[in-house]
């Protein structure tokens, strides 16, 4: 196509030809399904989101199904996607907007933005998917393919870089097929406009690409300061009762894997040893794991002991388990591991 054509309109044509356009969230592509399939694409590939995705709608195929839903079996089906938050304001937002809007998802992006978890990015890919209206996304794809395309400096994350993506996100969305544009312009990022070893032979954009044109497709976008990433030791305790019942703990709604069902934890063997009125010497160290998160590396030593009695819990957030009720919890992914090992 010429280069006098408009970035849109060669983007589209490359997509007609090269998208993809038998994405499970596509078919039908209701605003239920791509309000949950956006959600679940933030900082997460197409690739791992799919097979969740087909489970979630197996089990909460509809609104009004999700928030009637019990915290725990929502968070069960979102277990080993991470970043938790996500999966409790997917929850509080399919109650408000029962609430609220007799469990139909606002069309209006600014009533969409005022609900947990949606941002403006994905409250306008909601919109411009589910009801075919051209508006500006930017999600991590579309980031990288503005920031090369108009020759962005610096990390998206701050607001001045994020203005000036914003504007050039704006800029090139056509008038019609605001559907096809947001699905293309992701996929380009996805398939063609990737981080490493992008290719730029057969984007439909090069020819007045200015990061292309420059050479500066390595360094665009701008990518976030590094920071050491420390290593955290953590002593988890794996105690059964004389059923074989296991306890588990929910985590604060706060903080890493929150409202999930967990192991009890703590910095050291002897307070763990403490809060339960056991003997440090009673419990057997097994083998460590180590579990990256973004922002630490955990250690994981798990301390092992069974019970010749069922200890009566006093705290809400403790309770015992039996094996088929843990299969029916979201367990964070490194305490799964160690309970399938």
């Amino acid at each position: 196509m010429s280069t006098a054509a408009p970035f849109a309109t060669r983007l589209l044509h490359w997509w007609d030809q090269h998208g993809r356009h038998d994405l499970p969230w596509q078919q039908p592509r209701t605003p239920y399904r791509v309000w949950v399939s956006e959600v679940m694409l933030q900082q997460t590939q197409v690739s791992t989101v799919i097979p969740y995705f087909q489970r979630w709608m197996a089990r909460f195929p509809d609104l009004p199904t999700l928030a009637a839903a019990h915290q725990d079996e929502v968070l069960a089906h979102w277990a080993g996607l991470g970043y938790y938050a996500r999966a409790r304001n997917l929850h509080r937002c399919a109650q408000q907007v029962m609430q609220r809007y007799d469990g139909e998802l606002p069309r209006c992006p600014q009533a969409l933005e005022a609900l947990p978890g949606i941002g403006a990015s994905t409250a306008n890919a909601i919109v411009s998917q589910a009801h075919d209206e051209p508006l500006p996304i930017l999600d991590g794809n579309a980031k990288r393919v503005l920031a090369r395309h108009a020759a962005i400096d610096g990390w998206p994350g701050r607001s001045a870089v994020l203005r000036q993506l914003w504007q050039a996100a704006e800029q090139r969305v056509p008038s019609a097929r605001g559907a096809d544009y947001t699905q293309a312009i992701m996929d380009l990022g996805a398939t063609l406009c990737t981080r490493s070893r992008p290719a730029c032979d057969r984007c439909p954009t090069r020819e007045d690409c200015q990061g292309h044109q420059q050479d500066r497709l390595a360094e665009l976008p701008g990518r976030k300061p590094r920071r050491d990433v420390p290593v955290v030791e953590r002593f988890m305790l794996l105690l059964r009762d004389a059923r074989g019942h296991l306890l588990l703990e929910r985590r604060p709604a706060q903080g890493i894997w929150g409202g999930l069902w967990s192991l009890p934890e703590a910095d050291d063997s002897a307070s763990l040893a403490r809060r339960f009125a056991l003997h440090a010497t009673d419990l057997e160290a097994l083998p460590a794991l180590t579990h990256k998160l973004t922002h630490r590396h955990l250690l994981i030593t798990p301390l092992a002991l069974q019970l010749d009695h069922t200890p009566a819990l006093a705290q809400a957030q403790l309770g015992w388990f039996a094996g088929a009720e843990i299969a029916r919890l979201g367990l964070p992914r490194p305490v799964a591991r160690l309970l399938n090992r």
